[in-house]
């Protein structure tokens, strides 16, 4: 090929640049144009110099906090004199509405400004999603720029933090091109330094003079600079502008290819470059242009031609690996040209790996559902849920298969978040999720029947909110198959699979134990009065309270399991929930097996009413069973501390049912003797 001259592809322009201006006004359909860290009454605005309509970022993020920068700094674009930035967190991001299937520029502009007094350049990574676009170090004011094609309708631009320098952003912009453009399917693109064009105007180059508002940077090559004023065609999908294509450069020595180069970060770093030409020239009949387009010595190109005033680009198919991270340009006369090579403008890009698969899209959809449904506003819940899994959201786990297969959500904890109405069913939507712990908050309604339905779902834990009706019977059998639902400390979930409701009875009425209750006391004066009719003179010492509880308090409830007081304590979390009181003494809320909720009486060693009151009701409940009465579950008799353990009574006890107190209508007198007379008639067959 001979030696000659390289150009270096890394040339700065001052931030001062005169803009080229033309006065139509293309459509701004699709464009994203954020002003990060405008204050939302300023928004929206026209950028005096593009014409681009600008708004503030503060619906598109959920964190962060508005600066500007030094008053000594002037920008010659609007959108640089906010910014945003975000002292808090590891990851914070930009939520955009976009189409999937779409070719995206997205461009990231930054402005430090000094606007933190520190005077230190901020370092941190920009994400695509989850996956790492490039690392910022803004050690000048500098924007970056990739070209995407989105794999949904959301999109995820993140700042994330990776030292002790705070990430900042000052405006952030989408522009949609075409997708038959610039080659995305093997990766994204990400722009090497400018794209430069080779006029000697001094002045960017961007929208409206270029619909899709790329920025075009003059470089001065010291070559032969060609122009023209006669306007240039763009048919092509790259659609480059007029302005750009009517500038030209050819090497001053007509003998030499016409060369440079440019570096790459890493030497791995596989290239696309994209070369953009156009015939400005007046040709004589005899006068022939033709070169190879060749890119680190390979020709991607043969004896191209450019065409007469009309753009046309060129460009290697596949991404191409430099040798030690430079690769060289070189546009080589062929033999049968009179006429040196000649380039309008070249753009370069890396091709970068995006290893991560985005979390299963309708995980992700749950997930924002249920997060708008109670409010909830936790720092982490930013970008993807699941990956890279080191900022993975808060309370979630996900199950991961490889890089390339999206991530299921499978386990899911908002225990003590506060959260307020009903179970939503978006948590229905998490198909794959195996645990879920709702517990701790203030939950009410009755707990859904889709749960059940949830077939990978094998833990569900409701304790402590205030849900409310039984359970659906699905419950229970999935309970058989393996399910474990706990559902302590709601008092009005009835959880037993003999709950029953019908027409007049709402709920079922299990009765706390208590000679006080209406019910017990009616019962009773029944039994006994059908018990003397019945047996005047026979004595049963079998059926005696003194059999029973014989005043030297020995063992006496043979058939019922026995406790000691240090696994009452530890029943009850040492006596922490009280249910309520009376003339026995305390009621504490307690667990057997961690599952099965129970009613813990403890004697007041002061009460003799209470020792009555213990004696009455054993005697009742060892000999009677009936849907209305709690069933015994054990008794306390060690060293002086007596206790009984009952089924818990989830939905209340009859005194608040009559009055009405658990929220519905007084029970009618109907109702009420209804269940008294049948109460007293089973009671009546079962002691005979």
């Amino acid at each position: 090929m001979g030696c000659h001259c390289k150009l270096l592809l890394a040339v700065s322009v001052g931030i001062f640049a005169i803009i080229h201006i033309v006065q139509a006004q293309p459509d701004q359909q699709g464009f994203i144009s954020l002003d990060c860290g405008l204050p939302p009454g300023e928004s929206p605005y026209t950028d005096p110099v593009t014409g681009l309509t600008f708004s503030s970022d503060a619906e598109f993020i959920r964190s962060g906090k508005r600066g500007e920068p030094g008053d000594t700094v002037t920008y010659i674009y609007r959108q640089y004199k906010d910014l945003r930035y975000f002292p808090d967190g590891i990851r914070n991001c930009y939520n955009l509405t976009v189409n999937k299937g779409t070719n995206y520029l997205i461009r990231a502009g930054f402005s430090y400004g000094n606007y933190d007094g520190l005077n230190v350049y901020p370092k941190f990574d920009l994400h695509v999603g989850p996956n790492m676009w490039i690392a910022v170090d803004l050690d000048n004011d500098d924007d970056r720029e990739i070209i995407y094609m989105s794999k949904s309708n959301s999109l995820q631009i993140c700042l994330v933090k990776t030292g002790s320098t705070i990430p900042m952003i000052s405006t952030l912009e989408l522009r949609p091109l075409r997708n038959d453009s610039y080659t995305t399917q093997l990766g994204p693109l990400n722009l090497i330094y400018r794209r430069a064009y080779t006029g000697n105007s001094g002045g960017f180059i961007r929208y409206p003079d270029d619909v899709f508002d790329r920025k075009w940077v003059p470089y001065n090559w010291f070559e032969t600079n060609v122009n023209t004023t006669l306007n240039v065609t763009s048919s092509n999908p790259f659609v480059v502008p007029d302005a750009v294509s009517r500038s030209g450069i050819s090497p001053k020595n007509v003998t030499l290819p016409l060369g440079f180069y440019m570096f790459t970060n890493h030497d791995s770093d596989k290239v696309n470059v994209y070369f953009h030409f156009a015939e400005i020239q007046t040709l004589n009949a005899n006068d022939t242009r033709e070169f190879d387009i060749l890119l680190d010595g390979d020709i991607i190109h043969k004896a191209y031609s450019p065409k007469v005033l009309q753009s046309e680009t060129k460009y290697n198919i596949s991404p191409q690996k430099c040798g030690f991270g430079s690769c060289d340009l070189d546009l080589v006369r062929t033999q049968r040209s009179n006429l040196p090579p000649l380039i309008n403008a070249i753009e370069a890009f890396t091709v970068l790996d995006f290893p991560y698969a985005e979390t299963n899209p309708d995980d992700v959809a749950a997930m924002k559902n249920i997060q708008e449904s109670y409010g909830l506003n936790i720092i982490s819940w930013q970008g993807d849920p699941c990956v890279p899994e080191l900022l993975k959201w808060e309370d979630l786990k996900c199950s991961y298969t490889n890089k390339s297969t999206p991530p299921r959500i499978i386990s899911l904890d908002l225990s003590s978040h506060g959260l307020k109405g009903v179970i939503t069913h978006a948590f229905q939507n998490l198909t794959e999720l195996q645990k879920l712990d709702l517990s701790n908050n203030s939950l009410t309604g009755e707990v859904p029947e889709f749960l059940a339905s949830m077939k990978s779902l094998s833990i569900i834990n409701l304790n402590w909110n205030d849900l409310t009706g039984p359970l659906p019977k699905t419950f229970h059998d999935r309970e058989k198959s393996g399910l474990k639902l706990t559902v302590q400390g709601n008092s009005r979930i009835c959880a037993d699979a003999s709950c029953k409701v019908n027409n007049n009875q709402k709920y079922v009425l299990p009765v706390v134990a208590s000679a006080a209750s209406v019910l017990i006391i009616i019962a009773m004066v029944i039994l006994i009065l059908v018990f003397k009719k019945k047996r005047p003179t026979q004595v049963d010492s079998s059926s005696t309270v003194q059999h029973v509880l014989p005043k030297s308090r020995q063992s006496i409830i043979t058939q019922t399991k026995r406790f000691t007081y240090s696994e009452v304590a530890a029943l009850t979390d040492n006596f922490e929930r009280v249910l309520g009181e009376g003339g026995f003494g305390v009621v504490y809320h307690g667990s057997l097996n961690g599952t099965q909720p129970i009613a813990v009486k403890l004697l007041s060693q002061s009460s003799v009413q209470g020792y009555k009151e213990f004696k009455a009701e054993v005697e009742l409940l060892l000999r009677v069973h009936h849907v209305n009465l709690v069933s015994l579950v054990g008794y306390c008799d060690e060293e002086g501390h007596l206790a009984l353990l009952y089924e818990y009574a989830p939905n209340g006890d009859l005194k608040q049912h009559l009055s009405g107190e658990r929220g519905g209508s007084p029970l009618k007198w109907s109702s009420r003797l209804k269940i008294v007379v049948e109460t007293a008639q089973d009671i009546i067959e079962q002691i005979g």
